[in-house]
């Protein structure tokens, strides 16, 4: 089983802490962001992840090299400028192969269990399952419209009128065929899954509700995530905790 995380932005709204530490490496109770993602993954029984990298990248290539669960095989893709989501995945298309992957935003921390998102995923097979969580403040997120079965009916990224409080979680699992939904990548431009893409993908994808995410992409939400039982939960023992 194959997945992308994606861990490129700038995290300009976490500066200072950002300004040295790339997003993804800031610590969760003494365990970087990176390294909860990486264990959650291996643990699901994934065996190939593709890590994309922009901001201070020589810092993730070092931290992936040294401390990489053991069984799992990062591939690393410099952005030289970003992509955006949805471009970083058209463009490493042939990673991924014939089966369903993961797409995991690395700058969330979440308690789901990936072995049961992924059982679920299997029951129905739609193109892409879509983790979901009830969000406080849904004009700030990708919010879709689900039916009585689990079938998301509608989806608009931010808007101004949100119909819901189902949010996007950034923890989806795709089938293969999610590649024709993609709009064609003009040079020079960005693509992004939430306007781009999740949006052409309305009654082709299923919902699965997750019970606690937390964006950890403000000074707010960063300490929040220190003080959750999320990120108190089983995350400080793992492979590659700061020292």
């Amino acid at each position: 089983m194959k997945a992308v995380l994606l861990v490129a932005g700038l995290g300009t709204r976490l500066r200072p802490l950002t300004d040295v530490t790339p997003k993804c490496l800031l610590p969760i109770n003494g365990v970087p962001l990176l390294a909860i993602w990486l264990n959650k993954l291996a643990e699901a029984g994934v065996t190939e992840v593709l890590v994309n990298t922009h901001w201070l990248s020589e810092q993730v290539i070092d931290y992936v090299t040294e401390h990489k669960p053991a069984g799992l095989r990062v591939e690393l893709f410099y952005e030289s400028e970003l992509l955006g989501s949805g471009g970083t995945i058209l463009r490493n298309r042939h990673f991924f192969g014939d089966s369903p992957f993961f797409i995991i935003y690395g700058d969330n921390l979440s308690d789901i269990n990936l072995k049961d998102f992924y059982q679920a995923h299997q029951e129905h097979r739609p193109v892409m399952t879509l983790g979901t969580f009830n969000a406080e403040f849904p004009h700030r997120c990708g919010i879709a419209e689900v039916d009585a079965t689990g079938i998301v009916q509608s989806f608009v990224e931010k808007p101004q009128h949100p119909l819901s409080t189902c949010a996007a979680a950034g923890i989806y699992l795709a089938e293969p065929a999610i590649f024709d939904y993609f709009p064609t990548m003009v040079e020079g431009q960005t693509l992004d899954l939430g306007f781009d893409v999740i949006p052409r993908l309305v009654g082709n994808m299923r919902n699965y509700s997750i019970n606690q995410l937390i964006d950890i992409g403000t000074l707010e939400n960063y300490q929040k995530a220190q003080e959750s039982s999320v990120g108190n939960k089983g995350n400080v023992g793992v492979k590659g905790a700061l020292r």
